[in-house]
């Protein structure tokens, strides 16, 4: 006869879009030292079926880390023949409809956030979700949302003008090249924490119903806010497939200390975002692992972004050189989606560390620039990955140059957030 645990983490995850739930990382440990199950996959979320896993008799700790870091733990006696069902519970988010963000770190239990004391919030005028009043164009408490960018406002030059120049007017009308549109947060939770959700063709509302019909579409997107008198500009992960993706834009002082915190409501490589964003690189590459066929299947690419993102998580966690079946799609990630630099930045990577000659780091070298003059990435990742690689050659001019505006540029990212958010300076003039 044989026994098992039937495992499940319930922490509603305001889940209409992700019926069944999210994947976290847990372990099971045997009290008795017997075999012990190690980085395997948890669901999450109210409406996610437990996953089983067969033990023998015995006494369990059953264990998961979040990607917020926080650790759940429980104790389970198992006995021949019958299965028991172990339920981890996670504090509640101080909002069902920020429950996502809470899983990812970025705010607050219920208890701190509502009871807490002496929680920092920004007292400027300016503190609040938006651009700028004076821009006509978009109206007092909303956002700016740029669904086609100019082609060179994501060029390191352009960006650093607007990080290192005087604002004359707000950031949106330096990136736009269609109009762009003024959208109110979600009518979600309150005025310290504000969401905003983007689907495929832009927002969307709280049913995920988007917002806007129609209009052209750039191959990035963004959004700009202001918040305590500097404004942000914001890079969305977009599109996503058929996952949303989430922007809260926090007036508090939160967890990460991140102002504007981006996420990705996938049921896999959000939570591995969440961990590689953290430096769980190990628990980011379980995720990632269990959706390789969907990530790096045959046949067309149908998410070039969630591609990238795994990319990075098994780029970064393999310290070997020897060949991975995954190492063909960062070529086809380079050469395929010229619009973001971050398929010719996991290309360099990866060869710059198994280069062996002078020949292999040339290229290496060259794929480094041509990221470079793509454009800034999409993952905070790469700009960090492209200023280490850059740093390689000293000597070359044309790579040093690139490293200044690389650097000068990260000086004003949120490097704690996966996908870049630049912090621009005050208010225009």
């Amino acid at each position: 006869m044989s026994a098992g645990l039937r495992v499940t983490v319930a922490l509603s995850l305001y889940e209409s879009d992700l019926p069944d739930g999210a994947k976290v990382v847990g372990n099971i440990y045997s009290a008795e030292g017997g075999p012990a199950h190690r980085n395997v996959l948890f669901p999450c979320g109210t409406s996610a079926p437990p996953t089983r896993y067969e033990v023998g008799p015995g006494h369990y700790t059953v264990a998961a880390t979040l990607p917020s870091g926080v650790v759940l733990s429980k104790d389970a006696e198992v006995r021949e023949g019958a299965d028991t069902h172990v339920t981890l519970r996670a504090a509640p988010s101080p909002y069902e409809s920020h429950s996502w963000q809470y899983l990812m770190g970025n705010i607050e239990s219920y208890g701190p956030y509502h009871d807490g004391e002496a929680i920092p919030v920004p007292r400027s005028q300016g503190a609040r979700s938006g651009v700028w009043e004076w821009d006509s164009i978009v109206e007092p408490g909303h956002s700016a949302w740029v669904g086609d960018p100019k082609v060179k406002s994501w060029q390191f030059a352009s960006m650093l003008k607007l990080t290192e120049e005087p604002p004359t007017r707000s950031a949106v009308f330096e990136i736009a090249h269609s109009a762009p549109h003024s959208i109110a947060s979600l009518h979600l939770g309150d005025a310290a924490a504000r969401l905003y959700r983007f689907g495929a063709q832009g927002p969307v509302d709280e049913d995920g119903e988007p917002t806007f019909g129609g209009g052209p579409m750039g191959p990035r997107q963004f959004l700009v806010v202001s918040l305590a008198g500097s404004e942000y500009v914001v890079t969305l992960p977009a599109p996503w497939g058929s996952a949303q993706i989430e922007v809260m834009v926090n007036e508090r002082q939160s967890p990460t200390g991140s102002a504007v915190s981006v996420t990705v409501r996938d049921s896999r490589v959000g939570p591995a975002l969440g961990y590689m964003a953290r430096g769980a690189f190990d628990s980011a590459a379980t995720l990632v692992r269990d959706a390789e066929t969907m990530l790096y299947g045959k046949g067309r690419m149908p998410n070039p972004l969630a591609a990238v993102a795994g990319a990075y998580v098994l780029v970064g966690s393999e310290l070997t050189e020897r060949p991975h079946r995954w190492d063909p799609w960062l070529a086809r990630l380079r050469h395929e989606f010229d619009w973001m630099s971050d398929g010719s930045l996991l290309w360099a990577m990866r060869h710059l560390r198994r280069a062996h000659s002078e020949v292999e780091r040339q290229a290496a070298r060259d794929a480094l620039i041509e990221a470079f003059d793509r454009g800034v990435p999409v993952f905070t990742l790469g700009l960090s990955r492209l200023i280490h690689g850059l740093s390689e050659f000293p000597d070359d001019p044309e790579c040093a140059d690139r490293l200044d505006q690389a650097r000068r540029l990260s000086w004003r990212v949120d490097m704690r957030e996966p996908f870049v958010v630049v912090a621009l300076h005050g208010k225009p003039r």
